[in-house]
């Protein structure tokens, strides 16, 4: 799914926020719930090298996005997808609230552990634990239809996947958090030691 399939009226840009990402289209997706415009396809990534997602996934600009199923295996055919640091909480703009989670991974080409570090970026969007929780006064039936509703989609997450130009100075409109800025700045994670 490329730009020439995408719908939106002409001037609009899809440069969601994380925010966005999780409340607008995660948990809408995770919800069985319509969601306008219907512009992110779902796709399972790992069989898909970062380079191979143009006309598979939604695209604006250098940014690719999807919908996958939550796994453990983070191998593709050329190369694996490490993860970098630990998940970063997203909360709500006007409540506060923990929406959900994201957390950033490198591709690198070759075998797991093996590898050569890449300058694609992904950024993993997940549900936090309590942002579906179901309300304690539904009759039995009605809660556990939601709890298994909430099982069956809570593995849903939502992915950004972008090439890091190492002479751009992230002049794209996203925002990075300190965090973001930390984990992208780490060459290995490895070559970290922590005093005894």
């Amino acid at each position: 799914m490329g730009d020439d399939n995408v719908k939106l009226p002409p001037g609009f840009r899809f440069y969601p926020t994380d925010e966005e990402l999780v409340v607008h289209f995660l948990h809408r997706k995770a919800a069985l719930l319509p969601c306008h415009p219907d512009v992110i396809p779902d796709l399972d990534l790992y069989p898909y090298d970062p380079w191979d997602l143009d006309g598979k996934a939604m695209v604006e600009g250098n940014k690719w996005y999807f919908y996958s199923r939550r796994t453990q295996s983070r191998i593709t055919g050329n190369g694996y997808w490490q993860p970098l640091g630990v998940e970063e909480p997203i909360f709500s703009m006007t409540s506060g609230q923990k929406v959900g989670m994201k957390k950033f991974y490198v591709f690198y080409i070759g075998e797991p552990q093996e590898g050569a570090k890449t300058n694609w970026i992904m950024q993993e969007y997940r549900l936090s634990s309590d942002s579906g929780s179901t309300s304690s006064s539904s009759s039995s039936s009605r809660s556990s239809k939601k709890r298994h509703s909430k099982l069956d989609y809570s593995k849903w997450v939502v992915c950004r996947v972008y090439e890091r130009n190492n002479d751009d100075d992230d002049d794209d409109g996203t925002e990075l958090s300190c965090l973001d800025e930390v984990f992208l700045s780490l060459d290995d994670l490895e070559e970290i030691s922590l005093p005894n």
